[in-house]
């Protein structure tokens, strides 16, 4: 039997309101894959829709953090990273990267920074320039339509979109110097939201779609990126693993209106868990 995958995980984690670690740490493990936390922050609540929220900001706690796995000779199968509040911190997850990629190790960049046309409060345009540098580290970059159009420098387009302009958005990101671009917020028609990728080993635009879900719930971004790096690990191809991330995130959102939870506190994407694992031929 082989060893377990692992992943190094650089995401703040709230005590309340599923999203960034208490997403990815269950998402990975459940897909088989040890999944090691580099803590950015620590906030009671996440930001959205909450007031009154703690907030502990571990940018000067990394260093040492890291420091000590680098004694340990802690080898990683991927490098995961989402929510950076600042300069600082994704300077030190370039330093991060430095330290611990191999020849095989997967970066995945998950650019939190914002969405529907807006950047979130704590951006600033020099976070967004360091971004756009951490962009070109990765080797599967994920933003949704808002990241994407601040990476790129490009008016927010609320869409619906067109096959070519959603191409174009994918070749501008690759051009960053990501390997493969994942575009999350894709829609065509009304009816349909969902996922595009391309790849630069692949002259091809991989697209999922699952019925679109009046409303706005938090967490979603955090639950298909986590669920797509799960499948990537697992073996699947990129098609395969987009489509399993549009499915099982499309499940978890209408099991959170099925069962009344409001939006604020994520989606129930506990309930997916086993779909993920038969999804993955797991035993």
């Amino acid at each position: 039997m082989l060893p377990l995958k692992r992943v190094a995980a650089l995401h703040d984690i709230s005590g309340f309101g599923k999203c960034s670690l208490t997403v990815a740490l269950p998402v990975l493990s459940a897909a088989g894959i040890e999944t090691c936390p580099v803590p950015t922050a620590v906030l009671s609540t996440h930001t959205g829709e909450f007031t009154g929220f703690t907030y502990r900001d571990l940018t000067t706690d990394l260093p040492a953090y890291i420091h000590h796995w680098q004694t340990l000779g802690l080898h990683f199968d991927a490098i995961y990273s989402g929510f950076l509040g600042s300069k600082q911190q994704i300077a030190i997850l370039k330093d991060f990267c430095k330290k611990f990629r191999e020849e095989n190790t997967l970066v995945f960049v998950d650019p939190v920074m914002g969405d529907n046309g807006k950047l979130y409060s704590v951006y600033t345009p020099e976070i967004c320039a360091e971004m756009k540098q951490l962009a070109a580290e990765a080797d599967i970059l994920v933003p949704n339509m808002t990241e994407a159009a601040f990476l790129l420098d490009i008016p927010y387009q609320p869409g619906p979109y067109s096959k070519d302009y959603i191409q174009y958005i994918l070749t501008r990101l690759l051009d960053l110097g990501a390997k493969t671009a994942v575009l999350t917020g894709v829609w065509l028609e009304e009816k349909h939201l969902g996922a595009a990728a391309m790849s630069r080993e692949e002259d091809k635009t991989s697209y999922a779609f699952s019925p679109k879900v009046s409303g706005m719930f938090h967490g979603t971004g955090d639950v298909f990126s986590s669920l797509l790096l799960a499948a990537i690990l697992n073996d699947c191809t990129l098609e395969e693993s987009i489509h399993i991330a549009v499915d099982l995130t499309y499940d978890a959102i209408v099991i959170t209106k099925e069962i009344g939870t409001a939006p604020r506190e994520g989606v129930a994407f506990e309930r997916i868990l086993p779909c993920l694992i038969n999804r993955l031929h797991l035993k």
